[in-house]
């Protein structure tokens, strides 16, 4: 896996880390669990009665959720992606 910044021309001026595709679901993992428990640690953290309480009880609120739902995440997302899948079908399908 490599982690190097790489632009091979074909980008159009964005360069992009070198993470193999097959990787995704780890990237997706780890992006959505630390969106998420951000925005989650920052509602429960709202009220603290000053603006540097808040900030301070947010970052660590948030660090203590996500690590503790990343692996959640990482393990649950391929079922619940299965399930998801059984539950839908194609549109045009009959």
């Amino acid at each position: 896996m490599c982690l190097a910044w790489l632009d091979d021309g074909k980008q159009h001026g964005r360069i992009m880390l070198g993470i193999p595709r097959r990787y995704s679901h780890f990237v997706f993992g780890v992006i959505q669990s630390g969106l998420t428990s951000l925005i989650a640690a920052g509602i429960a953290s709202f009220p603290a009665g000053s603006i540097m309480l808040f900030v301070r009880h947010w970052m660590v609120s948030w660090l203590i959720a996500w690590a503790a739902m990343l692996p959640v995440v990482l393990l649950a997302a391929p079922a619940i992606r299965a399930f998801a899948l059984r539950l839908t079908q194609e549109e045009g399908a009959p």
